[in-house]
């Protein structure tokens, strides 16, 4: 029987922060890996600036946004946070590339050559040398999903390194919701292999959300995108 304040403080946000991190350490341990070597990436989507410097707070250095207007208005707000480092994870449009690269130390959804010379223009603006990038994979059958086919992904990979701009760390996906998740980050690992062909240092995936992320690491993920199963449900949009 769990007694009453063990219950209440696996509800608090540092509650959760402390079980999620339980989960990746035990996951990791199982399959002969270090935690330390895997970057937990709290996702904040619709929560408040507040919440990012109770995080903060708690330990946490890396934070994730899927949309550029409230990436770029909590990096605004948080900007005392020196070491805050912000993770862009949804799907980036070019007129939106300035801004990303103005607050983000890393963007995990390049998934075509437009974006990649956005991104590496935007440097000349923007005053930080080197942007981290992940190639966003498409590991569904529907065109209209974000990510490369994998059929293009080692010519976006070239395309990358010829840029003197960005750094390539990896490769990116979402499993599908119709595929067993350790499947799908099975068929990622692979294609993270035959990059490393093309950029023998990009070896970073980044993969795993609430649902998934032990799967991934049991596929060798090093970057988790997990929101809710820390910052609780997202508040209604306004």
């Amino acid at each position: 029987m769990i007694d009453a304040s063990a219950r209440d403080g696996a509800e608090t946000l540092t509650g959760r922060l402390g079980a999620v991190d339980a989960r990746i350490t035990a996951a990791a341990r199982v399959h002969g890996r270090d935690p330390a070597e895997i970057t937990r990436i709290v996702v904040t989507k619709f929560h408040p600036a507040s919440l990012v410097r109770e995080l903060y707070a708690a330990g946490v250095r890396d934070v994730g946004e899927n949309r550029q207007q409230e990436l770029s208005a909590k990096a605004g707000d948080l900007a005392d946070l020196a070491d805050l480092r912000w993770h862009f994870v949804g799907q980036a449009q070019t007129n939106k590339a300035r801004a990303i690269r103005s607050a983000a130390a890393a963007v995990h959804s390049v998934d075509r050559p437009r974006i990649a010379d956005a991104l590496d223009a935007a440097a000349e603006t923007t005053g930080n040398d080197v942007l981290d990038v992940f190639l966003q994979i498409n590991l569904t059958d529907d065109p209209g999903r974000g990510g490369v086919h994998p059929d293009g992904l080692l010519a976006l990979a070239e395309h990358v390194v010829g840029l003197g701009a960005l750094r390539l760390r990896g490769v990116m996906a979402v499993a599908p919701l119709d595929e067993e998740p350790a499947r799908a980050f099975a068929r990622l690992a692979r294609m993270s292999e035959s990059v490393r062909g093309v950029a023998p240092s990009a070896s970073a995936i980044s993969a795993g959300m609430t649902g998934d992320f032990e799967e991934a690491i049991a596929a060798g993920a090093t970057h988790l995108r997990i929101g809710s199963a820390i910052t609780g449900p997202r508040p209604l949009r306004g």
